[in-house]
């Protein structure tokens, strides 16, 4: 990715608004960025680098969701990755495939709004591409970020005995694509589903349970919680039971009612943390202002089990989010 190559219509506005700050040493208008990134001076700092893809079709559609939605969704898919490193974000970049009868107006909203979650979160846009697309809208965003050397929190670290907790809500963004998809035509209010519209990465979250050394592994349910549980389990080994009366639903909707608990197990995009800890570690109910919830433990079989209020449990398949499933 050759950052200020692009000559398309987005690369201009991007270049004029983003100037290159510490710990981004070069960013725009060279064929590389530089980066000296560490969290503290005189610190060693591991680098952490996401990417993800935002696809027109695959998760947004034009009729549905606004140029100010998909810019803030594009930059926050890859922040949540960031947070759930227990990482701090340093910078971005961009890449959009464009159609030629695409509006300078929908491109301007878009990179507005990426632009201001970006400033909310110190990240300097230091480079990327546009080109033309013969179909619908892609964007490619890269997020680099910092932790202290050998403290990113893996998933690969769960153990018997562990407590499983998740930040937030789940479900409300499932639900907004539930009503989205019942009634193509209607318009949803962003306030009422804010959840799947603008999504907060919860940055700052995974921070402290990284700098208190709270968490012994960690995931966003970017996928939904079944598939990434699964994620971890698999990673470090282990199974877990999650009971499904602890589970926290999200209330969406005017008047607000709960999502039914299939969303709130298999739905994506909430960008809630999904971490676990030790028996011994104290978790706060609520940590930078955002509710904390036990809602299982780990255990030594390799299987997941959702536990009714009687004790009895049936094994609980991951059906979030998978490309390519049929």
């Amino acid at each position: 990715m050759a950052p200020g190559r692009g000559r398309g219509h987005a690369s201009g506005r991007a270049r004029a608004t983003f100037s290159p700050t510490t710990p981004v040493v070069k960013g725009i208008g060279d064929d590389c960025a530089v980066l000296r990134i560490a969290p503290r001076p005189g610190r060693a700092a591991d680098t952490l680098v996401t990417t993800d893809f935002t696809l027109e079709g695959i998760h947004f559609r034009r009729d549905w969701h606004s140029a100010e939605s998909v810019g803030h969704r594009c930059l926050a898919r890859g922040l949540s990755d960031i947070a759930a490193m227990g990482g701090e974000p340093v910078a971005a970049f961009l890449s959009l495939a464009l159609p030629r009868d695409l509006t300078q107006s929908w491109v301007g909203r878009f990179a507005r709004s990426l632009i201001g979650l970006a400033e909310k979160y110190g990240v300097t846009l230091a480079g990327g591409d546009t080109a033309e697309s013969p179909g619908g809208i892609l964007a490619d965003i890269i997020v680099v970020g910092s932790v202290p050397r050998g403290k990113a929190v893996l998933r690969s670290g769960a153990r018997p005995g562990d407590r499983i907790y998740v930040s937030g809500e789940l479900g409300g963004s499932a639900a907004a694509v539930a009503q989205m998809r019942a009634r193509p035509r209607r318009k949803l209010k962003p306030g009422e589903y804010a959840r799947h519209f603008f999504p907060e990465p919860r940055v700052e979250l995974g921070r402290i349970l990284r700098e208190k050394g709270l968490a012994s592994a960690m995931i966003d349910t970017s996928d939904g919680l079944s598939t990434d549980l699964a994620h971890i389990c698999e990673e470090s080994g282990v199974g877990a039971e999650v009971s499904a009366e602890l589970v926290p639903r999200a209330c969406v909707g005017k008047p607000a009612r709960e999502v039914e608990l299939e969303l709130a197990l298999h739905g994506g995009e909430d960008y809630e943390l999904l971490f676990t800890a030790p028996r011994g570690k104290r978790i706060s109910p609520r940590i930078a202002g955002v509710p904390i919830t036990m809602i299982g433990h780990i255990t030594r079989h390799r299987k997941i089990f959702l536990m009714n209020r009687n004790g009895v449990g049936d094994e609980l398949e991951a059906r979030g989010w998978e490309h390519f499933r049929r």
